[in-house]
Parts: C-alpha cells; structure tokens; sequence
C-alpha cells in the first residue's frame, strides 16, 4: 500500500510540473513567440486602392505605364510596398481573393524566405527586405543569378518581454550574452530569479538573418530551462510596435536607449539596419529601375517615413 502511495504522489508531482510548464508557456512564452508569425499580419489590412487600408497614402504625380514589377517582400514592409503599390501602380494591376493576392497579381505576400526565392526563380521582379541569409545568397549562386542590392530605408532591431517583466533596459553585451548562453536568469541582468527564454525565428527569416549579424560571430544557444522561464524576443520594431501591437509586450531599451522615432532618426538606438529593393541584374522589365527612382525620391521616401520606417537619406 505504501509502494503506491509513493507512485501516486510521484505521478502527481510529475502532473503538477507539467501543468506549470504549460500554463508559464501559454502565458508567457507562447504570448511572445505568437507575435513572431508572418501570418498574423492579415494582407487585407494592406489592400491597395482599398479607403480602409491601414497604410500611410501620398498623392504623387508619377505613374507606372507598361507593365509593372511583380512586387512581394517581408511580412514587416507590407505596409510599404502597399502604399507603393496605390501610389504609382495601375489599379488593375491588384488581385485579391479575399485571402490572399492571386497569381496574376502585381503585388504578393509570402515572407522573406519566399521572396527570396520568388526574386531568383522569376516569380517576383523586385522585394523589399532586409539583408539575404548565407543560404538565400548561395542559392541565388547556385541558380546563376546576380541580384542587385538598393538601400531603400532604415529599420531599428528590437528586442521585447512580457510588459509584466521588471527589466526594461540591456546592453548589447547583455543581450549578445544571453543568446550565446553565458546569462540564463533574470536575476543577472537586475530582474526576479527566473530562467531566461530566449526565443529566435526560422532560418532565413530577415530578423534571424540581422540577429545572427547582430550576435557577431557567437552561436545561438537555447538555455534548457527557458520553458519555465520568462521570454526575451527580437524583430524589427514597426512589426512589433505598429503591426502586431500587442499590449502584453514591452520594447526594451538598449545600452539606456528606447527605439523611439527621435532616437532612430539622431542615430543614437545602436542597433539599426537598412532594407533593401532586391532584383535581378539581368531582369528587362524597365519599370524595375523607375520604380527605385520612385522609391529613393522626396515623395518615395515619404512614403517609407509616414508608413513607420526611417528615410534612408
């Protein structure tokens, strides 16, 4: 009888351990990770030519004639390329299908990984993202296409917690430190006695590819107890702060700075990374080189500052 007293009480500490587990995962770390799926951001938010859309409109007095570059790029510059899009592009030239852009669509929405690969393999004409990963520019390589690289604006690298952590600054060392493994626990960087979650994003996604920039060499390490612990994330801070806006979340201040307008304009935030319009070299659509003539002039570059970004000029 007391044999199985003993498995009874085992059997419900191991009960017990995984339901914290669970809830410390739903509440916290699964809340974070959440705000790092692509597809949270709904394409019809963004619609073109659409009164309801939730990007930023100039009126231009330039136009597009002939046929215009298939356009797709990140999640986080849909708001972008949209308002590019309504800007200069035909009306016609927009297909949705109430979920998504159709193929005989000038404007597409897939995610960096995708339309990297769109850009190489034909599918797309020019994508607005961050930096290539290693594997996207050895791919490209290996199907024998050289892809031209425009600076086209800035974006400011974030990192959050839940708002409910007490930690609202680290330095660049901190964070890098955390990544790499050394630090494991709030309590070493001025928060409570809990693990640290640090949390990365897929391979080839354009935030994993400027935060393996950003760790300068040093490997991502998963720390084992993070299930149980608090979450630390990373994007780019439109996503978190203008798209995804999420309550539960706070951005962190780095090295005493907080990645404000003001601050990523003065250049003082020390973490920020230009985007890019990618295209082929040997694509003939002239339309291609009109476009980023747009988009490096005063009403282009308006279009990037009122949709969240900072001008590259």
């Amino acid at each position: 009888m007391k044999k199985y007293k003993q498995i009874l009480i085992i059997s419900l500490v191991i009960l017990l351990f995984a339901a914290y587990n669970l809830s410390i995962y739903a509440l916290v770390t699964y809340r974070c990770g959440a705000n790092f799926k692509s597809r949270i951001i709904e394409p019809e938010r963004y619609l073109p030519f659409d009164n309801n859309a939730e990007f930023s409109r100039i009126e231009t007095d330039f136009q597009l004639s002939g046929e215009p570059p298939r356009i797709d790029g990140a999640a986080a510059l849909l708001p972008v390329y949209a308002a590019l899009v309504d800007a200069v592009y035909p009306e016609n030239s927009v297909e949705f299908d109430g979920e998504n852009y159709t193929e005989n669509s000038a404007i597409r929405f897939t995610d960096t990984v995708e339309a990297y690969k769109a850009v190489v393999d034909g599918s797309a004409d020019i994508i607005l993202c961050a930096a290539p990963s290693k594997q996207q520019r050895e791919y490209a390589l290996q199907q024998g296409a050289e892809l031209e690289y425009v600076p086209i604006g800035l974006e400011v690298f974030v990192f959050f917690v839940n708002a409910d952590n007490p930690v609202d600054e680290l330095t660049v060392d901190e964070i890098r430190a955390i990544y790499s493994g050394e630090i494991t626990n709030w309590k070493d960087v001025g928060g409570i006695n809990r693990p640290i979650n640090p949390i990365d994003r897929p391979e080839g996604s354009g935030s994993q590819t400027v935060m393996l920039s950003f760790m300068n060499g040093e490997e991502i390490r998963k720390n084992p107890l993070g299930i149980i612990g608090g979450a630390i994330g990373f994007s780019f801070r439109f996503y978190v702060d203008g798209i995804v806006a999420n309550d539960g979340v706070k951005l962190l201040s780095v090295n005493g700075v907080y990645p404000d307008k003001d601050n990523i304009k003065n250049r003082t935030y020390p973490i920020i990374y230009p985007f890019y319009a990618v295209y082929r070299k040997d694509n003939d659509n002239e339309n291609i080189a009109k476009l980023i003539d747009f988009i490096l002039s005063e009403d282009g570059q308006d279009i990037i500052e009122s949709n969240g970004y900072t001008p590259i000029k």
